[in-house]
């Protein structure tokens, strides 16, 4: 039977804009040279076609869905390709690749059928056997996806990743062509969302294994969005034009998108101002004199910035340490003085805008739990010291990863550290590689983290701090937490379930094993000629709807 069993995520006040410019070579196949390399967006305006001209700040990690689990590989990768299911303009699931699906009466099994017109850019069809390849590739333990714990709703998907099942384990079944069948462990309301998730994007299986590195090069790349991609000069520049072959390309308005990559948010604003780019971010000691100009958009994002606590080096395996050195943190003077980009400070880990059974936001419900308090901060490291027997506490190193905003927040910490619990802290930065190797492998002693929800639901993030999650990162490991985190995962009635997610959030505010600073926002500066590109909360960029005034 058809069902809409949606989670429904708050709708979180979005401002749809869009942006786009002029340039040349709008329908052109993949490959070639391009000729809108350093074009103004002003002056190409005049060739009559829509580009719009963006900064993805960097190079993306990979543009293999399995693997390039992150925003800056992410906002390519959202709007190259399709997944079963899109997030609409209401941050919803709407059909995309499938155009329909059956879900069994006890919840567990879908059965999706894709669009006889979903084809990719090189003329193949998108079939079910591409999903079977590209799912099975996200959970293989030999591919190393970051994401493929998204994969473990499926049944056999943990067994195989781990290495206790195989492939053949994984309930993903091509029925035919255009029928894809998947069971899962247990029923799971929010499945629809979860494979909007660029993560579960289908995977060409007959390019992949004629070319294993189709994903590399704009030549070799094949799309099944609303884009192509049609030039790649790594660590310079992208260009995606519009997909002849999608099966909605009548709603795509822009004939190309030109992406910059430039990792510094000042020369951002300046080729903003110099009609480079069609919008830019705020450079954070700019903050004072441009969040409140012209066409500033501030929407929000589900997500959390926070910091880590590695609870196998001292002294932060106390856990009285931890929480004294959470507690002297004001979330509310980060967020005001330091940030300035009127975020929401931070005093629990779910962010707003999750709508819960009865209608109210977890946020609401379960209230404040990191709330600053030096007193009692003071109080905790005392008590803390004195059960690990120290008479001086052991040095203490923050470690964030190289960017002007991460270090302002990490000297005001630095500060409030001196300031509220007498204890001096070194920073440390490393670039951005070395830095997220170095957290995985628990080299850092307290980092800076952040979080950005895969899909519209509060165990998203919760279940990322469960005993041996590759999320995890801290070391720490809960047998309570665990179990809260498994039956919640499991639970069909919806009011329960969300008491499980209740409880199991507040075991993590008293372990501590992270301390929350602020949750995300969204801002940027827009051209005046934009509108209709959409932010999701969950953190993808939509430029299907884009368009020009």
């Amino acid at each position: 039977m058809k069902r809409g069993l949606l989670l429904l995520f708050s709708v979180l006040l979005i401002a749809v804009l869009s942006a786009c410019t002029t340039g040349s070579g709008g329908n052109s196949d993949n490959g070639g040279s391009g000729g809108d390399s350093g074009e103004s967006s002003k002056g190409s305006s005049e060739s009559g076609e829509k580009v719009l001209y963006m900064n993805n700040g960097e190079e993306p990690t990979s543009l293999n869905p399995p693997i390039g689990f992150d925003s800056v590989s992410w906002n390519v990768l959202n709007n190259l390709m399709e997944g079963l299911t899109r997030l609409g303009k209401d941050d919803k699931p709407h059909p995309a690749m499938a155009e329909d699906w059956d879900v069994s009466d006890d919840g567990k099994v879908y059965t999706f059928h894709l669009r006889e017109d979903a084809n990719w850019s090189n003329g193949d069809p998108v079939t079910a056997q591409d999903f079977v390849y590209a799912w099975k590739q996200l959970l293989n333990p030999k591919t190393g996806s970051p994401a493929a714990f998204l994969g473990y709703f499926i049944e056999g998907g943990k067994e195989y990743n781990t290495g206790k099942g195989s492939a053949d384990d994984v309930k993903v079944k091509a029925v035919d062509d255009k029928t894809l069948k998947v069971t899962l462990k247990a029923p799971t309301n929010f499945f629809l969302h979860v494979v909007t998730n660029p993560a579960f994007f289908p995977v060409n299986h007959k390019v992949a294994k004629e070319n294993p590195e189709w994903y590399t090069e704009a030549e070799s790349f094949v799309a099944n969005g609303p884009f192509k991609l049609k030039k790649w000069k790594h660590e310079k520049e992208m260009v995606m034009v519009k997909n002849d072959q999608y099966w909605d390309k009548e709603t795509v308005s822009l004939d190309k998108v030109h992406w910059a990559m430039v990792n510094n948010s000042n020369t951002e604003y300046q080729m903003f101002k110099s009609d480079e780019l069609d919008m830019t971010s705020i450079p954070p000691d700019m903050a004072d004199q441009l969040i409140d100009g012209d066409n500033v958009v501030i929407e929000k994002q589900a997500g959390l910035y926070f910091y880590r606590f590695n609870v196998n080096k001292e002294p932060f395996q106390n856990k009285k340490i931890r929480k004294a050195f959470a507690l002297a943190i004001n979330q509310e003077d980060i967020v005001n003085y330091v940030t300035k980009n009127k975020e929401e400070a931070a005093k629990a880990f779910v962010s707003p805008g999750f709508e819960g059974p009865n209608g109210k936001d977890f946020r609401e419900v379960n209230g404040d739990l990191v709330k600053f308090n030096p007193e009692k901060a003071k109080k905790l490291l005392k008590e803390g010291m004195k059960e690990e027997g120290y008479d001086k506490l052991p040095p203490v190193t923050l470690t964030y990863n190289t960017d002007e905003g991460h270090k302002a927040i990490a000297e005001a910490m630095q500060n409030m550290f001196s300031e509220n619990l007498g204890v001096n802290v070194t920073l440390k930065n490393t670039e951005w590689n070395v830095f997220l190797e170095a957290q995985k492998n628990l080299k850092h002693q307290l980092s800076r983290s952040s979080f950005l929800f895969d899909y519209a639901d509060p165990v998203n993030f919760l279940e990322s701090f469960v005993t041996g999650s590759t999320m995890n990162r801290t070391g720490w490991s809960n047998e309570k937490y665990d179990k809260l985190i498994a039956q919640a995962k499991k639970e069909t009635n919806e009011e329960k379930r969300w008491q499980l997610m209740y409880e199991a959030e507040k075991l993590l505010a008293e372990e501590m094993p992270i301390f929350p600073i602020h949750y995300y926002n969204q801002v940027f500066i827009y051209k005046d000629d934009v509108k209709d590109i959409v932010r999701h909360p969950v953190g993808y960029l939509e430029l299907k709807w884009a368009d020009k005034k």
